[in-house]
């Protein structure tokens, strides 16, 4: 079994890596000390399984299991009992609490061992996951190596396109392969808003509202930019922004 060790600690990766190496059947194909550098790890080295820190900074570990997405297992390690729900939520093999025991790794990676060769499907259980645990504070964007941090009280507005979102922030835009209403789930509908089947605005970006036309109307956001609203969605926003 190939595996991955990302832990922000270079002595908790020590301690892993110690436990791991007395095993015949567990390689450890790399290591990585940040969210970032894991991403890309997984998606070039392809691990059957890795161990994932939660607590990083810049990427945590779910957000890492987010954009990774289903090309793996995840085994989360960490010093805190309160994300284990969450943990589980989004797919995990198993949930090692530090410090664990040799018998408790050995635990883990025989229920991982029964698992590998069955598909991760981890991308709906993600976004399920993140519908519980409240609304997003960011949304990721991948963008081949690179990872886009867009904190969601920048967004303007979402436009989707096919399978894509078009995702509008501080004079930038992005594209997210994720469906729109799969979003739009996991956004405060407090401030984001549906105002049409291909949009959602939020409302703090809203300058004025338009009449386009006898039965349609158009939101005027920062820029000057125009985005269309749909006859229930002028409803909603009404209702709202009064």
């Amino acid at each position: 079994m190939r595996v991955l060790i990302v832990d922000d600690e270079h002595l908790a990766r020590a301690v892993l890596r110690e436990h791991l190496a007395a095993l015949d059947d567990v390689e450890i194909v790399g290591e990585c000390a940040n969210g970032f550098d894991a991403v890309k790890s997984i998606a070039e080295l392809e691990p059957d399984l890795v161990f994932l820190d939660i607590q990083m900074p810049r990427l945590d570990g779910f957000e890492v299991a987010e954009l990774a997405g289903d090309k793996t297992r995840y085994l989360f390690v960490t010093a805190y009992d309160q994300f284990a729900l969450r943990a589980f939520e989004v797919h995990a093999v198993d949930y090692l609490l530090k410090p664990f025991s040799r018998a408790r790794l050995e635990q883990a990676l025989a229920h991982a061992r029964s698992l590998v060769a069955a598909p991760a499907g981890a991308s709906s259980l993600l976004s399920e996951a993140a519908r519980r645990n409240g609304p997003l504070a960011r949304v990721l964007i991948r963008d081949g190596a690179r990872v886009h941090v867009v904190p969601v009280e920048s967004i303007g507005y979402i436009e989707a396109q096919d399978d894509y979102v078009r995702i509008s922030a501080g004079g930038k835009s992005w594209l997210k392969n994720q469906p729109l209403s799969e979003l739009e789930a996991q956004l405060d509908p407090a401030v984001f808003v549906r105002v049409h089947r291909s949009y959602i605005v939020n409302l703090a970006a809203i300058r004025r509202i338009e009449q386009a036309s006898k039965d349609n109307h158009c939101a005027v956001l920062d820029g000057d930019v125009r985005v269309p609203i749909s006859r229930s969605g002028y409803q909603k926003v009404r209702g709202l922004i009064r």
